[in-house]
């Protein structure tokens, strides 16, 4: 399907998993969507990758896109590719678009966003209590704020190839919101661009900025210490953990133990 990219309302989606290295069992995963015009970014975190946990996530992400979101577009997964979502982007009238397997470009802006934007806050940790999922989800309403109104993105223009040489060319570094307001005026009403416009000026950077890192440094402890207890189970029980078996040395028969007893000639 055809997408219309230089508009705002068409966004690729994608999940981040937090399992730590360790993806047995269950831990939460993070919903990640961008809109391609505009570069704007909002994230909700979800306890798994359920059809129907990720499908209500979507639904929270939709209301919070300051535009109507017209197309969305997501890879493979079957968290993605199933009747709840397909039901309800019917029922909204969204495009429902998929990229091709086995290649991960068709959705380079969330990836590059995957990392951005939820790496770098939720690092590589597991989370998988509900504690961490609520902490989690205090963060990316402040954080996603503060990327959408103030950080500038460029965006790409132009790409042309000469040979081995590419030439890229970008538009001036602003911020999504400026960009939406520069760009596309018109996919804002006047209620919502007055909120927004409400909300630049309220905001405190330096205490929103706060308030993430305590929650980041209540998240790393959390994870540290059931690291910790993990690392001393894993100590105590090292034949099972390391599913070794560990057995005797083998040991020699002696000449009175052996079933075969020699016989001397007569």
């Amino acid at each position: 399907h055809e997408w219309d990219e230089t508009v705002p309302g068409f966004v690729e989606i994608d999940l981040v998993g937090h399992d730590g290295g360790d993806n047995n069992g269950q831990f939460h995963f993070s919903l990640n969507a961008t809109d391609v015009a505009t570069g704007w970014t909002e994230s909700i975190t979800v306890r798994s990758k359920g059809e129907r946990i990720v499908h209500a996530g979507l639904a929270q992400l939709h209301l919070r896109f300051p535009f109507a979101v017209q197309g969305i577009h997501s890879d493979n997964g079957s968290e993605f590719i199933n009747h709840h979502l397909t039901r309800w982007c019917d029922t909204h009238e969204i495009t429902f678009t998929r990229g091709r397997p086995a290649h991960s470009n068709d959705q380079a802006h969330i990836e590059q966003k995957n990392w951005s934007q939820v790496r770098r806050v939720a690092a590589y940790y597991r989370y998988d209590t509900p504690r961490e999922l609520e902490l989690l989800n205090q963060i990316w309403p402040a954080e996603c704020a503060l990327n959408n109104l103030f950080k500038p993105q460029q965006k790409l223009l132009t790409k042309t190839r000469q040979g081995a040489k590419v030439t890229k060319t970008y538009d001036q570094a602003t911020s999504p919101f400026r960009r939406l307001l520069r760009d596309h005026p018109n996919y804002l009403t006047d209620q919502d661009q007055t909120e927004l416009l409400a909300q630049l000026e309220d905001l405190n950077v330096d205490a929103t900025r706060r308030q993430i890192h305590a929650h980041q440094a209540t998240l790393r402890e959390l994870a540290t210490r059931r690291q910790q207890r993990t690392t001393r189970r894993a100590n105590n029980h090292h034949v099972y953990s390391t599913r070794t078996k560990i057995s005797p040395p083998p040991k020699r028969a002696q000449p009175h133990e052996s079933t075969t007893h020699p016989k001397r000639a007569s």
